[in-house]
């Protein structure tokens, strides 16, 4: 069975309603331009938008990063069944590149959790 091959289809006249208002958006730049200005100690908000907070430690960090790498390899996975030619030799390498990563962090995982086992109370 042959499979499916993705192609992009381009609406070169796409409709009014999903065109950008940059009146609009120049407004809204406009304000939240200013309002930095006004007080330049106000935290710029696109800076908060994702943030890890300080206090996590490395274990945990490590732990949602192999987690997040194993969505990406499946992710990567399934994508790489629906192409064929160049674009599924550019899905494959970013599925070994997520592969490679995910070892390396489950292998910081392993590491840490081995020398933490191995220091005993005082």
């Amino acid at each position: 069975m042959k499979k499916p091959r993705l192609t992009l289809i381009k609406n070169p006249n796409p409709p009014i309603s999903d065109a950008l208002d940059l009146t609009q958006m120049s407004e809204e730049i406009e304000r939240r331009v200013s309002a930095r200005l006004r007080d330049p100690k106000r935290s710029v908000p696109t800076g908060s938008i994702f943030a890890v907070n300080p206090d996590i430690d490395a274990p945990t960090l490590l732990a949602y990063a192999s987690q997040n790498l194993a969505s990406v390899k499946a992710m990567s996975t399934d994508l790489v069944a629906q192409l064929e030619g160049p674009h599924r030799n550019k899905a494959l390498a970013i599925q070994r590149l997520a592969v490679l990563t995910e070892l390396l962090v489950n292998q910081a995982l392993k590491n840490i959790s081995s020398r933490e086992s191995r220091i005993k109370p005082v």
